[in-house]
């Protein structure tokens, strides 16, 4: 390749055929893995090739560009080439789909373990979908909040998008080598800035979608019970979002004041109001979620 974004020698390709080797065989969830140069969302794409029956359940597609990329509610995620982790996924859910809104979450408790694990930095999760590096070495500006919260910066999202009335696209995007002025947003982060001890972008994709393997499987196991597959422990554990004040911005122009104070079993978060009274949202119920008090 001869075009100039593309040579860029801190951001090595994918290898394709490695990752095809590691993650498919007998016995694993996945069934096809492809790496592409450039794609509008990996979302859109591999939904229509599920609707055009050209791709199965366990499929991954891998961009190493998103020309579109999107994040929840149609709002845009823009990365530069190969400076991120830009997949999504296709999955044919055996539990009842009253229960796929925990799809996400299962993803945010595998892909926060996984970078933890492999990139040795401090993550959290913000209801509904997004990864955080947090602590000290989150790579915060100076004087980017107070106290709780401020040495948080946003990583990743995660966008569940069903197909049909039977399977599920999960899309999930991820900074890992993007440089201060590269980011979209102040609030935005990435693994080198959190000082990641190692950014090869080959062993964190393993190590994220054995996680969601092995936590899709749980999850598929309790048939769906997020209670009894010690999913919503895991959640709740490594969510940030619970026990701080929160401002849900509601369709329509309303909006709910209150301590985030639990998940419950059906993935929503409940806020107290000031007069104690307990309001289960689901991610679909609001706009934005942001803590009630300024900076």
């Amino acid at each position: 390749m001869t075009s100039n974004r593309w040579s860029d020698l801190d951001r090595p390709p994918l290898n394709q055929a490695a990752l095809r080797k590691a993650l498919l065989g007998e016995g694993s969830l996945w069934t096809d893995l492809e790496v592409v140069e450039s794609v509008g969302s990996t979302n859109t794409e591999l939904a229509t090739r599920a609707r055009e029956g050209a791709s199965a359940p366990g499929s991954i597609l891998i961009a190493e560009e998103q020309t579109a990329g999107k994040g929840r509610l149609d709002r845009a995620w823009t990365a530069p080439p190969r400076s991120g982790l830009f997949f999504s996924m296709l999955f044919r859910p055996e539990p009842p789909p009253e229960r796929w809104g925990w799809i996400p979450l299962l993803a945010g408790v595998a892909t926060a373990g996984a970078l933890a694990r492999s990139a040795g930095v401090d993550t959290g999760l913000k209801w509904p979908n997004d990864v955080l590096t947090t602590g000290k070495g989150a790579g915060a500006p100076e004087g980017a909040g107070k106290n709780k919260g401020g040495g948080e910066r946003k990583i990743g999202g995660i966008l569940a998008e069903r197909v049909g009335t039977d399977s599920v696209v999960l899309g999930i995007g991820l900074n890992v080598t993007l440089r201060e002025e590269e980011l979209p947003v102040p609030t935005a982060g990435s693994l080198a800035l959190a000082g990641a001890q190692g950014t090869d972008r080959d062993p964190l994709l393993r190590a994220v979608l054995r996680a969601v393997e092995d936590w899709y499987g749980r999850w598929t196991a309790a048939d769906g019970d997020a209670t009894a597959g010690a999913l919503l422990d895991a959640y709740a554990a490594g969510c940030v979002t619970l026990g701080r004040t929160v401002r849900a911005s509601l369709p329509g122009g309303g909006e709910l004041v209150g301590e985030a104070v639990a998940v419950d079993g059906d993935g929503r978060l409940v806020i107290a109001s000031e007069q104690g009274v307990q309001h289960p949202v689901a991610a679909g119920d609001i706009v934005h979620l942001r803590p009630a008090t300024g900076e």
